[in-house]
């Protein structure tokens, strides 16, 4: 069974009910790893979470076949919670499957994979398996979220306040609900006694996101504008900003150059295209001169090996968590050199 993100809730109960292994994927690690967590709220016994690692995984392909077949330690049911980079899970999946003896349900989420993985052709057209894509949302979608978020705890609030919570979470529906739940508990609301927001309500529990100062290095990196790397990244240093959380602003901006791209086809005309995004509100008016300068230099062939460098730099800093500052100032350089090579 596949699914993207607009038929997913249409077939979520169905999928929870019958299947078996799930494959959350796409750009939007947020969406995947949001409806990886409703079909576990879904699933008509979760019981008790194991988490897996796909590096594990990968290194031993037969442990998830073990542990889906185990018993909880008190007896009762569970379910498997994979974090995998591409299809790191691809040869445990299989084995699993060759097995007669059915497990419990396992849900991976996998980074930097695909439809078209090798994982998630194993589980497309299995009646117990699910593949489910994930595009990151337009500024407008994101914005729906967010209100529907707020309906279900109780919260009123209007479109504008809505999309400053969407804009201030970098479209991340995770960072998102954790402003909601915020607001939720700031103003003692509830679905049974719901409570109006205003933005001084905001303004009161929200802290300036580290997305407010990521800004100005990606735009630095990715628009190629070298006379200013240098001195962000001293101020990265300088702030002890995290080199994860900086990674993923870059990737949330990559994926947003990715569906523009998308959107834009073959026209030539940015400035008019990214006009129509703004008064369309896709995008944030204040974001057209950077994503202008960088959609000029980032199509086609250059963003697909943008999209890869980004994905083999989120697996180094991973595997080299120690290392990460060190990793993502030399990355994120290549990256800048890389935008405009011809300059000097």
């Amino acid at each position: 069974m596949k699914a993207t993100q607009k038929d997913f809730a249409s077939l979520a109960q169905r999928a929870a009910r019958d299947g078996r292994v799930f494959f959350f994927c796409g750009p939007d690690e947020a969406g995947a790893a949001d409806a990886a967590e409703k079909i576990a709220a879904l699933l008509p016994d979760a019981g008790e979470r194991i988490e897996m690692a796909g590096a594990e995984l990968r290194r031993d392909p037969v442990r998830l076949g073990d542990e889906a077949r185990s018993t909880s330690l008190f007896g009762g049911a569970r379910h498997i919670w994979v974090r995998a980079q591409g299809d790191e899970a691809h040869d445990a999946v299989q084995v699993l499957f060759e097995n007669e003896v059915e497990g419990c349900p396992v849900l991976i989420v996998a980074t930097g994979a695909t439809d078209k993985s090798r994982t998630a052709k194993l589980l497309a057209a299995r009646p117990d398996g699910l593949v489910a894509m994930f595009y990151p949302p337009d500024l407008n979608s994101a914005t729906a979220s967010v209100r529907a978020m707020a309906n279900g705890a109780g919260l009123k609030l209007g479109s504008e306040i809505a999309e400053r919570i969407a804009r201030g979470a970098g479209l991340d529906t995770r960072l998102a609900r954790s402003e909601v739940s915020k607001l939720a508990l700031y103003l003692d609301a509830s679905p049974e006694t719901p409570r109006p927001v205003t933005s001084a309500d905001l303004d009161a529990i929200g802290a300036s996101t580290e997305d407010d100062g990521f800004g100005s290095l990606v735009d630095a990196v990715l628009s190629g504008r070298r006379e200013a790397v240098g001195p962000e990244f001293r101020r990265m240093r300088e702030q002890g900003m995290n080199p994860v959380g900086l990674l993923l602003a870059f990737e949330r901006r990559v994926a947003q150059l990715a569906a523009l791209n998308a959107r834009m086809g073959g026209s030539r005309d940015v400035s008019g295209f990214l006009k129509a995004e703004a008064a369309a509100r896709r995008i944030f008016w204040k974001d057209q001169p950077a994503l202008g300068a960088q959609l000029q230099l980032w199509r086609g062939p250059r963003l697909e090996r943008l999209v890869a460098r980004l994905v083999a730099l989120h697996q180094n800093l991973l595997a080299n968590s120690q290392d990460g500052e060190l990793l993502l100032s030399k990355g994120l350089l290549t990256i800048a050199r890389s935008a405009r090579p011809k300059t000097r």
